[in-house]
């Protein structure tokens, strides 16, 4: 235990964040709950210790390249999965207030026991879809962040994150591999939810050969209502 404890340190700290012994420890349970679970429903491929580390703890916290998160208040995390980036944000900045959507039931009830065993304060999960909760009134344009790394279109994404997003807030969607053609495409998407391309950044991820890039979306101007269309829409017909 104490060499997983220094190994997840050692890596968090590679990125160039500081980390206590207490967010270490949830670290470790995080990881541990995950395997567990794991074996009785798919929540993610990767079940090696230090490759869990690297590919999805150091991988969700790389968002500190591009954001500050000391000067975000609160975070809705899209098809958040088996809780990546959420959860891990949660545990590094403790005083986010943070929202993890899915559309899987189980996948929820796996968040909601992370939550409650690890005792994170202001987390909130929400199983739906995410066309369903972007409705004025309820979840629209609440969020200075909207996160994700769900695989799907940038342009899609967009439909599905940026309602989210207040007017001055971002959306970054975290990505794999090659996406100048796939960033090219999303712009008239981008534009037409109100949203503005600020930056994409890409390296490899710590000690690792593996691309990765956040693609960062300022939200200058309210999303039109009639977006995000009915469910299913986007995906097949994209803007």
């Amino acid at each position: 235990m104490e060499e997983k404890l220094k190994y997840i340190e050692n890596e968090i700290s590679a990125l160039g964040m500081q980390i206590t012994s207490d967010q270490a420890e949830k670290l470790l349970v995080y990881y541990g709950l995950l395997v567990e679970w794991n074996e009785k429903m798919n929540l993610t491929a990767i079940t090696d210790f230090e490759a869990v580390v690297k590919k999805h703890f150091v991988d969700s916290l790389s968002i500190i390249y591009v954001k500050n998160m000391d000067d975000v208040d609160n975070l809705i995390d899209i098809g958040t999965g088996a809780g990546f980036p959420g959860i891990p944000l949660k545990i590094m900045f403790p005083h986010l207030k943070v929202t993890l959507l899915d559309s899987l039931r189980k996948r929820i009830d796996f968040l909601n026991h992370v939550v409650e065993r690890l005792d994170l304060c202001e987390l909130e999960t929400v199983h739906g879809r995410a066309e369903d909760f972007a409705k004025p009134g309820v979840k629209r344009e609440k969020y200075d962040l909207c996160v994700s790394r769900a695989v799907a279109d940038l342009a899609v994404l967009s439909e599905y994150c940026l309602p989210y997003v207040r007017v001055g807030g971002e959306f970054i969607s975290y990505k794999a591999g090659e996406i100048d053609e796939e960033v090219k495409r999303a712009k008239s998407a981008v534009f037409l939810l109100g949203g503005k391309m600020e930056q994409c950044r890409s390296f490899l991820l710590p000690g690792t050969d593996i691309t990765r890039s956040l693609v960062c979306i300022r939200k200058v101007n309210g999303c039109p209502k009639k977006y995000p269309r009915k469910a299913g829409t986007a995906g097949k017909n994209p803007l």
